[in-house]
């Protein structure tokens, strides 16, 4: 039996329906035919220059990413621009490009819940409840047994894959840590959340100065987490492999692969 990319797409709305992302969201099809095959798949957090490659080099029918290729805006594809140049690659070698995004985000089995999972939260629920029950953005838990701030972020440590920026964290290390809302990617904009603000550590990525610099304010005149920043394609990265597994179970012919590249952006640091 060959599953084609109409195939593909109705197992995505049933794992992860594009009907709940954000509305300035733009997950599923970007480029492929429907009735092509999608025997092989490959996953990726990006599609960068270096995952197209490497899943032409794959033979891939599908490159299956986490982030949009056209999530904003395009006035030109023409091949002297990079998304232009990805999009002529993939059709030229046959490749569809799919992405599931913020509704892949909000499940049970998705960015933020897959973290949680790893740091065996108890009772994780979402920071900000979806519409269908169990599902929304970030997620809040207690931890099994309580620890420190630093060996909480060395745990992340343990977890995430390796990155040059690492892990940043703000708060004493030998703070107790009991209670932990996390949200993969760019969480900024849940700082002032209830959730947030009454939880121990408040783990996400892409934190600006100001409003980290806010936070941290506000928690040391009254109440408030610590702040653990990580690199924001590391902590989707986990998803990847849970992702693989939902893909199987709903397309069990076709061969799915997880990319292990690095496309987080930063290459090295410099200490001062």
């Amino acid at each position: 039996m060959m599953h084609t990319l109409q195939d593909l797409e109705a197992a995505v709305e049933r794992l992860w329906p594009t009907r709940f992302a954000e509305d300035w969201d733009r997950p599923g099809l970007t480029t492929g035919d429907a009735t092509a095959s999608a025997m092989r798949i490959h996953l990726a957090v990006d599609a960068v220059a270096e995952t197209v490659a490497e899943a032409l080099e794959l033979g891939a029918d599908v490159l299956f990413v986490h982030h949009p290729l056209l999530l904003r805006g395009v006035t030109s594809i023409s091949t002297d621009r990079y998304k232009g140049a990805l999009l002529t690659d993939l059709i030229r070698g046959g490749c569809a490009l799919v992405a599931a995004h913020t509704n892949a985000d909000i499940v049970d089995d998705g960015t933020s819940s897959v973290i949680a999972k790893r740091l065996a939260l108890v009772k994780s629920t979402p920071i900000v409840a979806g519409e269908r029950p169990g599902t929304g953005l970030g997620r809040v838990g207690d931890l099994a047994e309580p620890t420190t701030l630093g060996r909480l972020a060395l745990a992340l440590g343990e977890i995430l894959p390796a990155t040059a920026t690492g892990i940043r964290v703000s708060g004493d290390y030998d703070q107790r840590i009991s209670r932990v809302a996390l949200c993969a990617g760019a969480g900024d904009s849940l700082l002032a959340d209830p959730a947030v603000t009454s939880a121990d550590v408040y783990i996400t990525s892409d934190l600006r100065h100001h409003p980290a610099s806010e936070s941290r304010q506000q928690s040391i005149l009254s109440t408030g987490p610590a702040l653990i920043d990580v690199s924001h394609w590391a902590s989707e990265w986990l998803w990847l492999e849970s992702a693989a597994a939902s893909l199987r179970a709903e397309l069990p012919q076709a061969t799915i692969t997880v990319s292990e590249l690095r496309t987080d952006p930063w290459d090295f640091v410099v200490t001062q």
